[in-house]
This record gives structure tokens, sequence and C-alpha cells, in this order.
């Protein structure tokens, strides 16, 4: 015979009143059990906290993984005891044990929450998170388990089995998909960015038709968040970084060098060959000494039995040439460029804007204001010097160009 009925047989109490006494006196206690459950368990994990040296017990702690898990305790002293004092086939039975599932599956589902928290932000403290973070993986995990929850909360209030109510769900697989389907990109996504180490935490990412240019400062199931170099953020599908195109910048940032790649037009106007006026001008530029020895000497022997009636006639030569090695050698000698990597000093194709001379070159520093001071500092030198070479910087005519020309 059930406890309650034997409460109700030896004491003139209606049976509702009883009912409520005990249901109340289970409440009671249960809540009683919990507080203390909860002290110790607080306490000791306070204490087991300061006991380690490690880091993953503090994460748990204050992430209040152990607190949430004495909430468990008032749920199965009321299941437990409700079985013993109640009628099996009793509706408030019925009732009790329901709230207890439904109590049960979403406390459950909390503490797993909780841990998972507190695991992604264990992780996040080790250096290779950085490179291959988990945070799409968590937040996938958290909605498996929400959807498992929910399975269950469902089935304990219509109280059905939950295998029955799987089943039962097959038919709005469909609907789930199409509900869901942000996540399941992300997701696939999130495991091909992982997989293929694709893009980290701190790479700096350009994705022009986004907005986005700047830093990764986050990477989650559904969105990535970059931080423009103008302090906003962009948030991106995580999926677009595999169906698009973007550009990672972290082979520059992991090489030994940043590159310098810009040009500038010389007027085609001022190429001439080098007279003996200019060459004993450019024979005082130190760097330029031993390359005009012996270039003179190599085109005088060149030249020997050719007429000089013209100077078509053998090798001559020329102020661009001259100006072209000029600025090779000077960057050879540039302390703050990385000499290892690509050094090119090239012209491209002539256009209608002069002859373009292209330096292409590797800065050894990389961080970003460095880099533009030393560009700037070369390119400041290097067109300041052209005319050195009598040679002319191509540029559109302006309204001081006009007023000269007016005024003579």
């Amino acid at each position: 015979m059930p406890i309650l009925e034997k409460i109700a047989l030896q004491t003139s109490l209606p049976a509702a009143a009883v009912t409520a006494l005990v249901i109340v006196t289970l409440i009671i206690i249960s809540y009683i059990a919990y507080k203390i459950v909860s002290v110790v368990a607080i306490k000791w994990a306070n204490k087991l906290t300061k006991a380690t040296k490690n880091d993953w017990d503090d994460s748990f702690n204050s992430h209040g993984v152990f607190k949430k898990v004495s909430m468990l305790v008032p749920i199965v002293i009321i299941y437990f005891c409700s079985t013993k004092l109640f009628p099996i086939d009793a509706p408030i039975l019925m009732t009790i044990l329901s709230v207890c599932k439904v109590s049960l599956a979403l406390i459950s589902t909390v503490i797993l929450f909780s841990f998972l928290n507190a695991f992604n932000e264990i992780y996040s403290s080790y250096e290779v998170s950085s490179q291959t973070p988990i945070k799409s993986f968590i937040q996938v995990l958290k909605v498996a388990v929400f959807i498992v929850s929910a399975i269950f909360v469902i089935s304990a209030l219509i109280n059905q089995s939950p295998w029955a109510l799987i089943k039962a769900m097959g038919a709005l697989t469909a609907v789930s998909m199409l509900v869901f389907k942000d996540s399941i990109l992300g997701f696939v996504a999130s495991i091909q960015l992982a997989g293929q180490k694709m893009i980290s935490i701190g790479d700096w990412v350009e994705m022009p038709q986004y907005g986005a240019d700047g830093d990764v400062i986050d990477i989650s199931l559904n969105t990535i968040k970059i931080q423009n170099w103008d302090k906003t953020i962009s948030n991106v599908p995580t999926y677009a970084f595999v169906s698009g195109t973007f550009k990672n910048w972290r082979g520059m940032a992991e090489s030994d060098g940043r590159r310098i790649k810009r040009s500038f037009n010389l007027d085609v106007t001022s190429f001439k060959f080098c007279n003996s006026e200019l060459l004993e001008k450019l024979s005082k530029v130190d760097i330029l000494k031993e390359y005009l020895e012996g270039r003179n000497k190599e085109i005088s022997d060149y030249n020997k039995g050719i007429s000089q009636d013209s100077v078509v006639n053998g090798r001559r030569l020329t102020n661009v040439g001259t100006f072209r090695h000029y600025v090779k050698q000077y960057l050879r000698n540039h302390p703050q460029l990385n000499h290892d990597m690509t050094f090119l000093i090239r012209q491209l194709q002539p256009t209608e804007k002069g002859l373009p001379i292209e330096i292409y070159v590797f800065s050894a520093e990389k961080e970003w204001i460095s880099y533009e001071d030393i560009q700037a500092d070369i390119f400041d030198h290097i067109l300041t010097v052209v005319p050195e070479f009598d040679l002319r910087l191509y540029q559109s005519p302006t309204g001081n160009d006009f007023r000269q020309f007016l005024s003579e």
C-alpha cells in the first residue's frame, strides 16, 4: 500500500488535504537538500580550484557547472519519493513525474551548455585555438543538445516514448532542413575551414563583396566577425568563405617580408644618351662609380673600330638605364629591405603616360605603420632624385602648367 494511503487511513484529514500536505513537505525537503548540496558543492569547487594549479577547474567553476549539477538533487528526490508516496495509477503521480522529467531535461540542458562553454574557454586558452577554433562545433553540439532536450520535454508532456516521437518527426525532416539551413551550411563550412586551415582568429582577410577588410576576431557557426581597419565590425556568413572568394594575408604575416609593389612614370621625351657633362656629374655618386667605370670600359672596348660620327653607331649609356641601375643599387643598400626575397626593378609597357618603372621588393618590417614609412621614404628619395639624371616624371598638365605657358 502506498504511504499516502496509510497516512490517509491513520488520520481524519481529507485525501486532498493529505496530498497537498505531502507535496508541500516533499518540496520543502527537496529545497533543503538542494541548499545543502549546493553549499557543499560550491565550497568543494572553490577548494578544488585553489588547491590545483591548472585552470580547467577554474573555468568549470566560473561557469557554474558544479553548482548547476546540484539542481538535479531535488528533482531526483521528488521523482523517487513520489513513486513511493502515491499510487501508481494516481493522476497526481503522473503529473509530478511529467514535471520531474521536463525539469530534468531542462536542467540537464543548462548543465551541458555550461560544460560546453567552460570547455570552449579552456580550449581558447591554448595557442592552437587561434588556428583551429571550435566555437562553431560547440554551437552545433548545443543545437543537438537543445533538439534532444526538446524531444524529451515534448514526450514527457504528451506521455509518449521519445523514440516514438523521433519516428513521428521523420516527416518534418524537410521542414527542419529549411529552418536550420544556415546552421547546416555553417557547420559544413566550419569543417572545411578548420580542416584546410583556411582561416583563423587574428588573420587579416579581405572580402570586398561584404565590405570586410580587417582582422578576424570571432568564428562561430553562422557568422565570422571581422574588425575592419576603421574599427567597424563586419559579420560575414561562415559559408561565404567556402562558396565565395576572399584574400587571406596570413602568408604575408608568416613570411620574412611584406611586398612593396609600386610604379612611377618617366616622361619619354626626357630620355637621352649620357653626354660627358652628365657622366661627370653622375661619377660623383658613390654607388654609381663602379658601375660607370665598368660600363664605360665595356662600351669603349665594344666601340673600337666603329665610326663615332653618329651617336646611333655603337653603344652608349642612357640616362634612363643609368637611373634604373641607381635605383637598383640604392635599394640593394637599403637596410630595411629583405634582400633574400624577390628583388626586381623593371620597365613596364610604355603607355601614353610615359614609361612605367616598377619597384618590386620586400620590406623586412611587416607592421603596417612601419611598412608604410619605409615605402614612403624609398619613393620620397627616388622621385626626388629623378631630375639629377636629366629625367622628368610624367604628370598630366595642371593649372600651374597652363599659367606658365600663357605667361611666356
